[in-house]
């Protein structure tokens, strides 16, 4: 959700969204939750650290795995405690949707 957000409110941004261990699939939830907002995110697939350009990045943001989480090349770095919204209900799962969404925007705000 993160990417599509900054493809949706950044301009000039390259955002990519991976993972340390992806699933494979975009998760229906998240698919379900952008399509109420307007993000068709179903073209969207489920990427692994691998899977994108090796940086660095002018920034890099972390969501809630702390030291865990591998290191990719940035000029900054966030972790934004976000929980993991893939077992929510609905509700819930808009509520993680609307913060990720506030905070890539305060972070294109600061660029």
């Amino acid at each position: 959700m993160a990417e599509a957000f900054a493809k949706m409110h950044g301009s000039n941004v390259e955002a990519y969204s991976a993972g340390s261990r992806p699933s494979g699939a975009v998760n229906a939830k998240a698919i379900a939750s952008m399509r109420e907002i307007g993000y068709d995110l179903s073209m969207h697939r489920s990427k692994s650290l691998d899977d994108i350009p090796p940086g660095p990045y002018d920034v890099v943001v972390t969501m809630g795995c702390g030291d865990a989480c591998p290191w990719v090349p940035a000029n900054r770095r966030e972790d934004w405690e976000i929980p993991d919204p893939k077992e929510m209900d609905a509700d819930d799962f808009r509520k993680v949707r609307f913060e990720i969404g506030r905070r890539v925007d305060e972070l294109l705000s600061s660029r």
